[in-house]
């Protein structure tokens, strides 16, 4: 189940670069890592040029380091008068706001600030749901985007036992199993052909909503254009254009919800894309179900599945309603100068003005190093995803992580998987049913992955999740010759299904998307989110396409076997070519992508050693294998028993003032909340 992307620079970072940025100190940055060549890797301030353009990616993650508190002040005011915001209200919200903006937890040292404002501030730690309306109501609408892109994908699934027949493509014959895989697979072919490159130059003539309302249009248009058709290359045709609309859709509502997000929530509000992908793809299947009973009524060719086709429009016209009652998107409005525009949009979305102020300007010193950044790499860009050692990692990993979310073999139970229940023999009410059940643990189980993608690790779930899923679709595919006559043959094909759902959707499920929004820097980031997102719609195409016709050659103990060794490859991949990006700042992900494969893949060897020494042989001495990163250049990767080796010094060295820059941070966010208690209730001070 392909999902939205981050196909934009900024400002969709992860929790932890907005925890970096709530909890650094004024002058500096709490990681202070050495970058290798002997100089710092702290970035230059915001008015020091750079010419490197790792560099300068740097600096675009933390743009205010370095600054003092008087400078950010002035250049607070100075924004203020340029953007027209001349009110003394509006130049003292600003000021205020861009010294708070370079450490937005440290603000008790700001004289200025009113009981009002360092309430509302203390909040967003104490009590970080706690948002106007407003941004609630943008939640409701990329909610209800996510849901429109989770029934597209599914309401095929039961509607394609009834327009096969309808339309002449039931049979076994090659001709007719390539067709049904075509018409089933069109939306993701227009995806990766064209709806993927076409959400740069829509978001930048329409902006966000527009955006979003033209997406869902082009949703409600075609599914109502699904209802019609009579032949299967009018199926293929509406299904097609389709693809206009499920491409910019799923790359810019994740972004929406980010450019409109506080630091603190913006992480999960950007999850929840998941999390509601999941929940339309499961109201696919309730569609398929509701409208299943429906009769004829005289229309040529049936008049269920037409229902269930037609059926996705419903959230899509919803949003195409909604779209325009929420404010643009802040940080499209400042790229086309309108920067009073995005103020007002932004005091929408918060409490106070000195909020609005500070995540402004914010946004706008990140969009100007931005523009510095672009001009450093201008016009070698694609060619330095390629050259440069660091990228080409990133690239590698992204990609291959892309591939593997596809043929991990999901949509194939995504897509046919009525069709695979009534191959088991069951009927078609109950071929409803049980794919109902599919999407409900879909749905239920991508809930942990917002704890688990930031506390287990990526890598460490990819580990785990893949020999569990080819474990699961073994089971399903052997299960098909225990005999129809034994009621352990359904139940059975039904666990594996299940039980594949259950492994998928806290690990292959979030994390490449996920994975893939970090690895980049931040200046080709656009361009590497634009090839992973038309690398997992190809590769979903070919899912699509290739399924009837692969059971018809393999049978299902076959095909399931085809997908389940897919995922054995995708463990290996993942152990040789895949380091963890888990808590990791830009300038340690620099180090950890450049080094050479050949070190990468030898530290995953050494995983595997290790791990067999101390958890099967029982030999508790064994010192564990340390990731590589660039400036560690030792080759002892031998899990011997001794463990006497010192370590490299990132791991030693620099490991220790990362922690201690958490252990700032978490005192700081201590201190705050018993600030915010002693406000309230004046008995507990001493």
């Amino acid at each position: 189940m392909a999902s939205g992307t981050v196909n934009n620079t900024d400002p969709i970072r992860s929790e932890k670069d907005a925890h970096h940025r709530a909890s650094s100190s004024g002058s500096g940055t709490m990681y202070k890592h050495g970058d290798n060549a002997g100089g710092s890797s702290k970035p230059a301030p915001i008015d020091m040029p750079v010419t490197d353009p790792l560099a300068a990616s740097r600096k675009l993650a933390h743009p205010l380091d370095g600054l003092s508190p008087e400078r950010l002040g002035t250049m607070g005011e100075e924004y203020a008068r340029k953007a027209g915001l001349t009110s003394d209200e509006d130049i003292r919200a600003f000021r205020l706001g861009a010294i708070i903006a370079s450490n937005d937890c440290n603000y008790d040292d700001v004289k200025d600030l009113t009981e009002r404002e360092r309430e509302v501030l203390d909040r967003e730690v104490t009590h970080k749901w706690s948002n106007p309306p407003m941004l609630y109501w943008v939640v409701v609408i990329c909610s209800l985007c996510a849901a429109v892109q989770g029934m597209d994908e599914t309401v095929v699934n039961g509607a394609q036992s009834f327009y096969k027949t309808q339309f002449g493509i039931a049979g076994k014959a090659p001709r007719d199993t390539w067709l049904l895989g075509l018409t089933n697979s069109a939306p993701y072919l227009c995806c990766a052909l064209i709806g993927c490159w076409l959400t740069d130059p829509i978001n930048k003539r329409f902006g966000r909503r527009g955006t979003i309302f033209i997406s869902c249009l082009i949703s409600a248009l075609a599914c109502f254009h699904q209802a019609f058709t009579n032949t299967w290359w009018h199926m293929f045709l509406a299904r097609f254009y389709l693809g206009l609309g499920i491409g910019p859709k799923s790359a810019t509502t994740p972004i929406f919800a980010a450019e409109c997000s506080p630091p603190k929530l913006r992480g999960a509000l950007v999850m929840q894309w998941q999390m509601w992908t999941a929940f339309g793809i499961m109201m696919g299947y309730v569609a398929d179900l509701a409208f299943y009973f429906v009769p004829d009524h005289g229309i040529e060719l049936g008049l269920n599945w037409r229902l269930m086709m037609g059926s996705a429009m419903i959230p899509a016209v919803l949003v195409c309603c909604l779209a325009y009652v929420c404010p643009e998107s802040p940080r499209y409005y400042l790229t086309k100068e309108r920067h009073s525009d995005a103020f007002a949009s932004l005091c929408q979305l918060r409490y106070e003005k000195v909020q609005a102020a500070r995540d402004l300007f914010y946004m706008h010193t990140l969009l100007e190093v931005e523009k510095e950044t672009m001009a450093i790499s201008k016009g070698s860009r694609v060619k330095e995803m390629f050259t440069l050692r660091r990228n080409r990692n990133a690239m590698i990993a992204s990609s291959g992580l892309m591939f593997m979310q596809q043929f991990c073999g999901v949509n194939v139970i995504a897509y046919y998987s009525s069709e695979i229940f009534l191959s088991a023999g069951i009927s078609e009410v109950g071929a409803l049913a049980a794919s109902l059940g599919f999407g409900v643990i879909n749905w239920l189980f991508a809930l942990p992955a917002f704890y688990t993608i930031d506390t287990f690790g990526r890598r460490n779930l990819l580990l785990t999740t893949f020999p569990l899923m080819s474990l699961a679709l073994l089971f399903t595919g052997f299960s098909f010759w225990i005999p129809e006559s034994s009621s352990a043959h359904i139940g059975c094909i039904a666990l594996g299904i299940y039980l594949f759902g259950i492994v998928y959707s806290p690990g292959e499920g979030p994390v490449p998307f996920t994975y893939s929004a970090e690895a980049y820097p931040l200046y080709i980031r656009p361009i590497g989110m634009s090839l992973a997102t038309a690398i997992t719609w190809f590769f979903n195409f070919v899912l699509a396409v290739t399924w009837p016709s692969l059971l018809q050659a393999f049978k299902p103990q076959g095909a399931f076997s085809w997908y389940a060794a897919w995922n054995l490859v995708g463990w290996v991949f993942v152990l040789l070519l895949v380091p963890e990006t888990k808590e990791r700042t830009l300038e340690e992900l620099d180090r950890v992508f450049d080094v050479s494969l050949g070190r990468q893949v030898k530290f995953g060897l050494a995983q595997v050693k290790w791990f067999v020494g101390r958890w099967f042989l029982g030999r508790k001495g064994l010192r564990k294998p340390k990731s590589p990163v660039k400036g560690d250049e030792f080759d002892d990767y031998d899990a011997g028993a001794s463990g006497s080796a010192s370590g490299s010094g990132y791991e030693e060295g620099e490991k220790e003032k990362e922690v201690a820059g958490f252990q700032h941070s978490e005192g700081r966010e201590r201190a705050v909340r018993e600030g915010a208690k002693e406000r309230e209730d004046p008995s507990t001070r001493a």
